[in-house]
């Protein structure tokens, strides 16, 4: 018969041990030696609380039904005690959470025999279901009161209306009340002279009448939850957020408009900081100002702005380079071409990707640290390393509701706040971020997750067919797919009105694309884009190469609609100004065979900063650079280009910079799926590590020494690896025991004391003969002894 921890887990089936496995992955991160191993880890602090944190609410209150029902002498339950508790449900919910916490190991044993696993008394709330400790062990006094029911109940009903407040606020939980000893509230001092309140000490052990805290006796507590039930409100189900129903295709059409805008706004932004580098805050991040200046290029507020800045610098769109002056700027990289050049679905792809498993949280920015000092965008303040899990805890609880679902937020915090409350504390900010954040990027449409977005969420880890993740498929492809389909096709014609605006009716290819921004200038984005030909255009478009003769035939072959009139002179134009006047270094020199051109030149005052000099009929010179005579020329209507030495004309296309490439920052999934071939090899393992570690117990004592086992009478290391194992063991039993250490003085001391907890390198542990709480650290420690 099974009588400890191991030899239940030991006793297992392998689909049993299999299961627990899949439930807590982190006891086999990495592979225990033995069951024995996996059983100490199982009741670690660290393991237990992972656990808790992965449990709803409804769980976690019949956990603490557990807890309440322990026997005071074996420590132990049954399902028939925790099932008295839990009035007014179904009793096969009890039953199916009690089974929850059976298939995780936090209860184990039998039906009429369950244990409660130690550590759960140490990562969750001392009062188990916000009820207090009883009576008989806060105070003698508040015991016979509440043995005499009658006068109980009278004292209840007596209490004044302050106090009777006092009392519903303690007995909804916890059962705690913070006071002073110069001065107590009158309900207060009434409830104390009662004995229906107790003062307690901080430390929450012995009684203190002088203590700053008082508590209220489980029973009393009990008593006035009958209305309730001793465990309070109990939501067996989780509550089904409330809020408009959509259609996927409307929801779908609405994102796909969203993913367009969103990437064309992150082109926008990574364009405007190509053009003008923004530096680096000497204490890291972006600037203010050069934020609102993005902003405004794309046409987004500052928070849309902030996250798109984000999301790039996470891709690695975005990255740092010197500028030749120690300073350093952002710029985007080499590989933003590369996503320039791809289709709208893959960019977006991208950038849903780097959004999902970023450490950081945007919705910061703006916002003042502890320090009143504002979070900039990029800056090191907005780093969180929960931020990934709160975002795909957000959209996995919106991907679990109805398929056009679409609640307000509010809605879906009290779920997630149900489904797991210990970790959905203090995340209320980085959900709301999560959702937000959706809804620029179009996950979400309208308010619920679209088709496509539900792909992204999707696990594509090793399947059975390859555990070993030898032929792996793109996570976003199918996503990327099901996009793509919702988007309009790309285009490569436009339609040219009459008053020189250029439509994109839908989105551009690359090509087109690329000879747009060179062409025209934009307007207004969206489904069908608008451009403008403009003198300053077609200038442009000169100045990179093209010649009129190319213009037309590119407007005649990309344009579906008769090319005005307007147009072609505008070009034709244009190109017979273009080149009438060239420059070169004198400082700079201006030359034209029409010399009555050069004569406007010199006579126009607009011009006078340049110092201009005729230095012979058709040459002028200047002392300013070239880069400075042009740009006052075409500033004041003039169309010159500029040559070299040998008089050949000089292409002005914009020089491109760029950072360096970086290397995308990806968040590893906090733990493994293990399923298939992969957990049967785990099971194996253990399986054969067991069989060894049984085997070595039988060789000889020099034998197992070699291997580290405690042995009595041999190392003082192994002396001390036994001390730790029956403090450990003592803390989950609220034993006493007899510690050994070395005190700072070397000289050696023992005590007798209650352990409380063993972390961080320290034993906390209780001292009632002193009503006092010593620390003593692990490597002074000699000896534990149990108390006989």
């Amino acid at each position: 018969m099974a009588t400890t921890f191991a030899d239940q887990l030991r006793s297992l089936p392998d689909e049993a041990l299999g299961a627990l496995i899949q439930l807590r992955p982190d006891l086999v991160i990495p592979v225990p030696a033995d069951i024995s191993a996996l059983a100490v880890r199982a009741q670690s602090r660290n393991s237990v609380a992972r656990c808790l944190d992965g449990l709803d609410e409804f769980t976690l209150v019949i956990l603490d039904a557990a807890r309440l029902t322990r026997a005071a002498d074996t420590a132990l339950t049954s399902v028939a005690a925790i099932l008295e508790l839990t009035t007014g449900i179904p009793e096969d919910e009890a039953r199916l959470a009690i089974d929850r916490l059976r298939i995780r190991f936090l209860l184990h044993g039998p039906e009429d025999g369950l244990q409660v696993v130690g550590a759960v008394d140490e990562v969750t709330s001392p009062y188990p279901a916000g009820l207090g400790r009883p009576a008989d062990f806060l105070d003698p006094r508040a015991a016979a009161l509440v043995a005499d029911r009658a006068k109980l109940r009278r004292t209840v009903l007596a209490a004044p209306p302050g106090a009777r407040a006092v009392l519903d606020r303690l007995a909804a939980g916890p059962p705690i009340g913070a006071l002073t000893r110069d001065a107590v509230a009158e309900p207060v001092r009434w409830l104390v002279d009662q004995h229906v309140l107790v003062p307690v000490s901080e430390a929450g052990r012995a009684p203190r009448p002088d203590g700053e805290l008082v508590e209220l006796p489980r029973e009393i507590g009990m008593l006035l939850r009958r209305d309730t039930g001793p465990l309070g409100v109990l939501r067996p189900t989780a509550p089904t957020p409330d809020g408009p129903a959509r259609t996927p295709q409307a929801a779908d059409s609405a994102g796909a408009g969203q993913t367009m805008e969103a990437v064309r706004a992150t082109e926008a932004i990574l364009e405007s900081l190509a053009t003008e580098p923004a530096p680096v805050l000497r204490a890291g991040g972006l600037g203010v100002r050069d934020l609102k200046r993005v902003a405004k290029a794309a046409g987004v507020d500052e928070a849309g702005a902030a996250l798109l800045v984000e999301i790039t610098y996470a891709a690695g769109l975005l990255g740092e380079s010197e500028n030749g002056q120690n300073q350093d700027n952002f710029l985007p990289t080499a590989a933003y071409d590369l996503w320039r050049a791809a289709g709208i679905a893959h960019r977006w792809a991208a950038l849903a990707r780097a959004w999902l498993t970023m450490t950081r949280q945007p919705g910061l920015i703006g916002r003042r640290d502890e320090r009143d000092r504002p979070i900039n965008a990029l800056a090191p303040d907005a780093e969180r390393a929960g931020a990934p899990q709160a975002r795909r805890e957000a959209l996995v609880a919106l991907a679990e509701l109805d398929p056009g679902a679409a609640p307000a937020p509010d809605a879906l915090l009290e779920l997630l706040a149900w489904q797991a409350p210990r970790r959905a504390r203090g995340r209320e900010t980085a959900h709301r971020d999560a959702y937000a954040g959706a809804a620029l990027l179009g996950i979400t449409g309208l308010g619920a997750l679209t088709s496509y977005a539900r792909l992204l969420l999707t696990d594509n880890g090793p399947d059975d067919g390859d555990p070993l993740g030898v032929h792996p498929e793109d996570a976003h492809a199918d996503a990327v797919r099901a996009l793509d389909q919702l988007l309009p096709a790309p285009v490569d014609h436009i339609l040219v009105q009459a008053d020189l605006t250029v439509i994109v009716p839908g989105p551009p290819e690359p090509d087109l694309a690329t000879e747009l921004d060179v062409l025209a200038e934009p307007e207004s984005a969206g489904g069908a884009s608008v451009f403008r030909v403009t003198p300053a255009s077609v200038r442009r478009a000169l100045d990179v190469g093209y010649q009129a003769a190319d213009l037309h035939a590119l407007f005649r072959r990309r344009s579906r609609t008769p090319v005005p009139q307007t147009l072609t002179y505008l070009i034709d134009d244009a190109a017979r100004r273009h080149g009438g006047l060239r420059s070169g270094s004198a400082g700079s020199y201006l030359r034209s065979d029409d010399e009555a051109l050069l004569a406007e030149v010199v006579a126009d005052r607009r011009l006078g900063t340049l110092d201009l000099r005729r230095i012979a009929p058709t040459v002028l010179v200047s002392p300013r650079p070239v880069a400075r005579l042009l740009g006052a020329l075409r500033e004041n209507g003039y169309a010159p280009v500029a040559e070299d030495g040998g008089g050949t004309t000089v292409l002005t296309r914009p020089k491109v910079r760029r950072a360096p490439t970086r290397t995308p920052r990806i968040a590893e999934p906090s733990s493994p799926v293990l399923t298939g071939p992969r957990l049967a090899g785990v099971v194996e393992q253990l399986r054969r590590g067991d069989i060894a570690t049984r085997a070595a117990r039988r060789a000889p004592v020099t034998v197992r020494a070699a291997h580290g086992q405690a042995i009595p009478g041999l190392t003082a290391v192994q002396q001390h690896t036994q001390a730790m194992a029956v403090l450990q063991q003592a803390v989950r039993d609220k034993a006493r025991v007899w510690v050994g250490y070395v005190d700072s003085h070397g000289a050696t001391l023992s005590r007798l004391v209650r352990p409380v907890s063993l972390s961080a390198g320290y034993l906390r542990a209780e001292d009632e003969r002193g009503e006092s709480l010593h620390t003593f650290a692990l490597h002074r420690i000699t000896a534990a002894v149990t108390e006989e």
